[in-house]
């Protein structure tokens, strides 16, 4: 292991708003850069405490290497130092698991976020395994994606036992589902264990039983409704806070939906601070799913709260 825990929890805090931020493209496919800074700035103004790359349900399956390469270096470029950057790890060898943490070192990234081995459903000790085996070959820090409804496999409070002998390893995007794992991973694991809610439909909710923070979906249109909902609660000014999550939820369902992608860069338009363009298979939206994600939105941007000086906070 030969890592220091300590000096690792002290290069940044697996807590907060943190954006699994959309891939931005041109209309030839090529990555629109100028349009991903905009958003990156919008997130950094609003107060997020992180950015994370290369969200699996997203796109970043569909690019190259030299495509994730220039990404995670604009972004770092862009955050200049102001917050970390997360670059997630989703591959189908182990092998291919250690070559991605060392570019990501290699890139500038501040942190990972993995996953599970992809397409093969690996058994629990092949889990482990995979994952020991990165935690083992990088000093940066780790939080696990535990996501087992979309990814079919769970990493369990047994197998996180076994994990965190590794300091490198610290955190859980907690995606289960199941509230009440929130409290499970806290009883079993105090502050060992850092938890980021993975769901922007159960975030406020996870955050008022004990969540560290967010790693969130809609943030990339609506980032300071999100920050201010996450602030609002760990000052105690739940009220509020649940005040904007109820305006801000039939926005969040748009984030459970396997066009999510799709769904969210129609909200970064219409807040201006994003494209509505995808990479193939995916298209944009049409028809009557458009219109009523269109109508959502523009509900939304019609009702969009006025929000407390929640960077005080």
């Amino acid at each position: 292991m030969g890592v220091n825990f300590n000096i690792l929890k002290m290069h940044f805090k697996w807590e907060g708003v943190m954006p699994a931020v959309t891939t931005k493209f041109n209309k030839d496919d090529t990555l629109d850069l100028e349009t991903f800074t905009t958003n990156i700035k919008a997130q950094i103004d609003a107060g997020v405490d992180g950015i994370v790359l290369g969200g699996t349900l997203g796109e970043a399956s569909t690019l190259t290497n030299e495509e994730k390469k220039t990404l995670v270096k604009k972004t770092v470029e862009v955050v200049n130092g102001k917050i970390p950057v997360i670059i997630n790890i989703a591959e189908q060898s182990t092998k291919n698991a250690v070559i991605a943490a060392e570019n990501a070192k290699e890139y500038g990234a501040d942190g990972l976020m993995m996953l599970p081995p992809m397409r093969y459903k690996s058994t629990d000790y092949e889990t482990v395994t995979y994952f020991e085996t990165v935690a083992k070959s990088t000093n940066l820090p780790i939080m696990i994606y535990n996501n087992p409804v979309d990814y079919k496999i769970e990493v369990t409070l047994k197998m996180f036992e076994q994990l965190l002998k590794f300091d490198t390893i610290q955190a859980v995007k907690e995606s289960t589902r199941d509230i009440s794992n929130v409290t499970r991973i806290r009883n079993s694991f105090g502050n060992r264990l850092n938890i980021l809610c993975g769901v922007d439909t159960l975030a406020l909710e996870s955050i008022l039983i004990g969540a560290d923070g967010w790693v969130a979906g809609l943030v990339c249109a609506f980032p300071r409704e999100t920050v201010a909902i996450y602030k609002l609660a760990k000052a105690g000014r739940v009220k509020e806070a649940i005040e904007i999550y109820r305006w801000f939820l039939p926005l969040l369902e748009l984030d459970i939906n396997p066009q999510l992608v799709q769904n969210i860069k129609l909200a970064e338009v219409a807040t201006g601070i994003g494209t509505e363009y995808v990479r193939e298979p995916r298209l944009p939206l049409r028809g009557e799913e458009r219109e009523r994600v269109l109508q959502i939105i523009k509900e939304g941007i019609n009702t969009r709260p006025t929000l407390p000086d929640y960077k005080s906070l």
